[in-house]
């Protein structure tokens, strides 16, 4: 018996090691493939980047893409990190605001259907449809206190501009001190740059930035599931020590997670069951999804490392902008009672007509991840 134990605590630590090393190559493979997509939107767009996305420029039809295009790969991170490749490539930093705010939203859908996994019993499912759709109704809250105030005042693009002017080099727009990222991924992108030339340019910085958007999506999706295998035992153990113990700690405790196991989706579905099974109540795990939110813009901020060239600083800027958006809106709305239970109130009230009928879970669906998008994206553009 000790000697099997002692057999398998080797095999145990080289299959860690394995993972770790693994963990490393995707962390490279992300850096990577924002690097291409960066390069890809340059090289295909020149100088037209702006008069490309023109018709993204209207605020509430950023947001419409950056909910859409979340809501259906369900990775803020995969969609935040392909923002920064685009901003990084000349997408203007004003038009990818509303984008990055619209995959907060986003982001959320997958919760909804892990509670219809209660739909049986009326009790339980309404306890983890509540829990579910309050991190719809904050992130909702947020974008509709925020939104205007950026369109208005731009304020988080100010902040996140003075957060990076340190960093403005003389002469250009290039990150000073972030370029140790490009000596390792600048040779990789040429190499892959170069037989895509033979289409052209534009037709070779759509296949490069296919490839890096492909890369992106299997470097997160990857990561998540390393990082899972590795902390997540130690994540359900902060979880289990974090709720119910104050709202600061549970926002605290919601970002590590977060951070731990590289996706908010991952944290908030962690905790959906539990409610809805009664071992945990809403208000209580409240804070910790709040914190799912500021844990996820690490992997934007990584993405940023990526950058190079004379965009670097506005890829930078923009993950600053996620983090800036989640920090705000979470100092903001708990810092007021009135606005703090609001989302209460409306998970509380949604989850009482999905009980009354059924059909209310898919028009909710349905309404606010394609009917509203689709609506405003047919409008605008």
């Amino acid at each position: 018996m000790n000697q099997a134990t002692t057999a398998a605590a080797p095999a145990s630590s080289k299959a860690n090691m394995l993972r770790w090393a693994n963990l490393a190559f995707m962390l490279y493979l992300l850096l990577l493939s924002v690097a291409m997509v960066g390069t890809g939107f340059k090289w295909a767009t020149g100088d037209q980047a702006k008069a490309l996305f023109e018709f993204a420029s209207h605020p509430v039809a950023g947001l419409m893409i950056g909910l859409v295009a979340t809501a259906l790969i369900q990775s803020s991170s995969t969609v935040t990190s392909i923002i920064v490749g685009l901003v990084a490539g000349g997408l203007p930093v004003e038009t990818a605001i509303p984008m990055i705010m619209g995959a907060n939203i986003g982001t959320t859908v997958t919760n909804t259907i892990v509670s219809l996994a209660h739909i049986r019993d009326r009790d339980e499912f309404k306890r983890a449809f509540s829990s579910a759709t309050i991190h719809d109704f904050f992130n909702i809250l947020a974008v509709a206190i925020f939104l205007p105030l950026e369109v208005m005042f731009g304020i988080f693009e100010k902040i996140s501009h003075w957060l990076v002017s340190p960093m403005l080099a003389t002469g250009d727009m290039s990150i000073k001190g972030f370029n140790f990222i490009k000596p390792i991924t600048k040779p990789v992108v040429n190499a892959v740059k170069e037989p895509l030339a033979t289409f052209g340019d534009q037709m070779g910085g759509v296949m490069l930035i296919g490839l890096g958007i492909l890369t992106i999506f299997v470097a997160i999706t990857v990561m998540g599931k390393l990082m899972k295998s590795l902390m997540v035992g130690r994540a359900k153990e902060l979880l289990k020590n974090a709720i119910g113990r104050g709202p600061l700690h549970g926002i605290f405790s919601g970002s590590i997670v977060t951070v731990l196991v590289q996706s908010s989706t991952t944290t908030t579905c962690l905790i959906v069951p539990l409610v809805g099974n009664g071992v945990l109540k809403v208000k209580d795990i409240y804070p910790f999804t709040v914190g799912a939110n500021i844990g996820t813009c690490i992997t934007a901020l990584l993405a940023a490392t990526a950058a190079t060239g004379e965009f670097a600083v506005f890829a930078l800027q923009i993950a600053l902008v996620h983090l800036c958006f989640n920090l705000a809106a979470t100092i903001f709305i708990f810092g007021i009672p009135f606005l703090r239970n609001i989302p209460l109130k409306g998970a509380d009230w949604i989850s009482d007509m999905a009980l009354k009928n059924k059909a209310v879970v898919v028009g909710y669906l349905a309404v606010l991840f394609l009917v509203v998008p689709g609506t405003i994206l047919a409008f605008t553009v």
